[in-house]
């Protein structure tokens, strides 16, 4: 059986995209520690300037500059030091200068992003739908992990995914939902949180979640259609509140005393595109 547009066997193709996605997970680890920091900067600017004063002085830092560099001693990160995961295990996890130790995040979300890709192309072939569901699952593996990290979802990331989905299903890269279902999805999600935030706010005063979790919300229902709302949300909910319950005993939640929600929506829709949205509500016995 051969795989796409390569004419390579379709397991081929699959361990080929999964070499991609090791170099896409990469630089996802870019994303995920960068972009935070950009739109940080971005609002002290944008501060400054409504205050009449000069922006804060800084290096050019984007997502392209400068260097990746050891966060203890400075030593610039070269080539061979930063091939996925390899050089992790080659370096037993430590910078080669000074010997720090770098975070085992870096290599897991690589493998991660690799696996993913494997899974997407493996499922779909070397096509647009393949390549399609690839993009989505690295959007949400960055969304998750800056969410968590930060509590922030980034409209950069967001909106995107968002349009993309209402996009694929337009071309018929996504045929099991219709354009309709795709725009009602869109529309769904992003009003059932909007709808639940301004009821709790009035209720208790206090703000649920963010405005970020409306738009991640609605890219889910745009890529999986209304009907799969409901057991993403059930989903993410359930093992949300599951996690929230767990921290507050041992101690481990952060100042406020809040869990950040997006991660668990993205898990939830991975876990839709790999095994349904119907396996959700069979799994808790709905």
């Amino acid at each position: 059986m051969t795989g796409g547009w390569t004419g390579l066997p379709a397991e081929l193709d699959a361990v080929l995209a999964a070499l991609l996605g090791l170099l896409v997970g990469s630089f996802l680890n870019v994303v995920i520690y960068r972009l935070p920091k950009m739109m940080e900067r971005q609002w002290a600017a944008e501060c400054a300037e409504l205050a009449g004063e000069a922006p804060p002085a800084a290096e050019k830092f984007n997502l392209m500059v400068p260097r990746s560099r050891c966060s203890s001693c400075g030593h610039l990160i070269v080539w061979y030091e930063n091939i996925p995961v390899l050089s992790y295990l080659f370096l037993k996890g430590r910078c080669s200068v000074c010997g720090t130790r770098f975070g085992w995040r870096y290599p897991v979300v690589e493998m991660v992003t690799g696996a993913l890709f494997f899974f997407c192309i493996w499922r779909w072939g070397l096509s647009a739908t393949g390549l399609a569901w690839c993009g989505f699952s690295a959007a949400l593996l960055a969304l998750a992990l800056i969410d968590w990290d930060t509590t922030l979802l980034p409209d950069d990331i967001t909106l995107p995914l968002l349009w993309a989905g209402l996009v694929v299903s337009a071309l018929g890269w996504n045929p099991a939902v219709s354009l309709g279902q795709a725009v009602w999805g869109a529309v769904a999600g992003y009003m059932s949180l909007w709808l639940v935030y301004w009821a709790f706010k009035l209720v208790t005063g206090k703000e649920g979640m963010g405005y970020g979790d409306f738009k991640l919300f609605a890219a889910l229902g745009a890529w999986m259609g209304w009907p799969a709302l409901v057991p993403m949300i059930l989903m993410a909910s359930v093992i949300g509140a599951g996690v929230g319950i767990a921290m507050k005993f041992s101690s481990g939640l952060r100042e406020g005393g809040y869990v950040p929600f997006g991660p668990f929506l993205a898990g939830a829709g991975l876990t839709a595109m790999v095994f349904g949205p119907q396996s959700i509500l069979r799994a808790v016995g709905l």
